[in-house]
C-alpha cells in the first residue's frame, strides 16, 4: 500500500493538500473571527475559490490579514494540483492507475493458477499450450516492449516486473498459485526465482529452464521438481522424429500440442470419491462410465506403469493417467465429483 501511494503521490498528494487548505481556513475563520462551523466553511470555500462574495459578517485586520493569506495560499495549491493530475492523466498514470487495480483485484481471486517468468520463446509456448486447456496463468516480465504487447486471452493477467523479486511473485498469487514456470535465459536468474519461489509457498509445483549442463542439479536442490533444457530437448525431438517420425508426432497430439481434438489427464488419489479409494482400477469402471481409457498408473513410490492390470489398487499418492476425447474427459470429471 505504501509504495502505491508513493507511486500515485502526483494525484494523492494535490488532494491532500487542497484538504489540508480547507481544513486551516475553517479552523482559522472558527478562532479568529468567531465563524459558526457552518459559516467558516462557507467563507472559506468563497475565499478559496476566490468567487468574489461578500464577508458573512464584517472580518477586522486579523481576519483580514488572514484571508489574504488563505488566497495567496489556495491559489498556489489550486495552480500546483490542476499541473499535477493533468500530468497524471497526460503521461499514462490515471489509466495505470485503474488498470493495475483491476489486476491486482483479478489476481486476488484466482487460485490454483499458473506463474509464468519470462515471455521469450519458451515462455510463450508454456502459455500457449495452457491457453488450449483453459488454464488461468499470470505472465510476469521485466521488459515494458513485451507486455504492452502482449496480446492473449488472459491479457488482463500480465504483470511489468522483475521475477526475482518477492513482492512481483507475491503480487503474482504465488501463495495460492498450483505451478510456476521459469524460462528466464539466464541460469542465475531461474536459480534465485525458484528459491525464492519455494520459500514462499512450499507446495508449489515448479519448472524451470536450464541452459547450462550443470545448472539443472542445482536448480533441483534449490526446489524444482522438474528442470527442462530446451536445447537437449529439442535435439533429441528431432532425433526421434527421424527414427520414429509417426510416433512421436502421436505423443506430441495426444499431449496438447496437436490440438483440443484429445486430452491426455491424470486423476489424482484425492479426486477420486472416498467410496471408490483403496479398490481396483477395475472398480472405477472409467472406460464403462465415461469413454476414457487408463493408460497409465504411477505408483505411490514414483514408478510408472503402461497399461496397468485391472486389479491394480489405487493407494495414497498413486496417480492414473488418462486418454480420451474432451467429451469423454468431461464425463470422467462430472462422475467423480458425484
Amino acid at each position: 500500500m505504501l509504495k502505491n501511494f508513493r507511486h500515485y503521490h502526483y494525484l494523492l498528494f494535490p488532494v491532500y493538500l487542497i484538504i489540508s487548505v480547507i481544513i486551516i481556513g475553517v479552523v482559522g475563520y472558527q478562532f479568529i473571527s468567531g465563524y459558526s462551523l457552518s459559516d467558516a466553511f462557507y467563507m472559506t470555500i468563497i475565499t478559496v475559490a476566490t468567487v468574489g462574495y461578500g464577508e458573512v459578517q464584517p472580518l477586522d485586520t486579523t481576519g483580514k490579514m488572514f484571508t489574504a493569506f488563505l488566497i495567496i495560499t489556495s491559489f498556489g495549491t489550486f495552480a500546483y494540483a490542476v499541473s499535477s493530475i493533468t500530468k497524471f492523466v497526460v503521461d499514462g498514470e490515471f489509466n495505470n492507475f485503474f488498470r493495475n487495480r483491476k489486476l491486482n483485484s483479478t489476481i486476488n481471486k484466482l487460485s490454483d493458477h499458473v506463474i509464468i517468468c519470462g515471455y521469450g520463446r519458451n515462455g510463450k509456448q508454456a502459455a500457449q499450450v495452457l491457453k488450449k486447456h483453459d488454464k488461468r496463468f499470470v505472465v510476469v516480465e521485466d521488459k515494458t516492449v513485451i507486455t504492452d504487447a502482449m496480446q492473449h486471452k488472459f491479457s488482463d493477467l500480465v504483470i511489468t516486473g522483475n521475477a526475482t523479486h518477492d513482492e512481483v511473485l507475491l503480487k503474482a498469487g504465488i501463495l495460492k498459485a498450483k505451478a510456476l514456470i521459469t524460462t528466464l535465459p539466464n541460469d542465475a536468474d531461474n536459480l534465485f526465482i525458484v528459491l525464492t519461489a519455494r520459500n514462499l509457498n512450499s507446495k508449489l509445483v515448479i519448472i524451470s529452464r536450464a541452459s547450462d549442463d550443470n545448472s539443472d542439479v542445482k536448480l533441483k536442490i534449490a526446489g524444482a521438481d522438474n528442470v527442462i533444457m530446451p536445447d537437449k530437448v529439442g535435439g533429441a525431438h528431432m532425433a526421434s522424429l527421424v527414427m520414429k517420425p509417426d510416433v512421436i508426432e502421436f505423443i506430441d497430439y495426444i499431449t496438447g500440442q496437436g490440438g483440443d481434438a484429445i486430452n491426455l489427464e491424470e486423476i489424482t488419489f484425492d479426486n477420486i470419491p472416498e467410496h471408490l479409494r483403496h479398490k481396483t482400477l477395475k472398480d472405477l469402471e472409467i472406460r464403462n462410465k465415461s469413454g476414457a481409457n487408463i493408460i497409465g498408473f504411477k505408483t505411490a513410490m514414483g514408478e510408472y506403469i503402461v497399461n496397468p492390470s485391472a486389479d491394480t489398487k489405487i493407494i495414497p499418492e498413486a496417480k492414473i493417467f488418462v486418454l480420451g476425447t474432451p467429451e469423454q474427459i468431461k464425463r470422467l470429471k462430472s462422475l467423480l465429483t458425484t
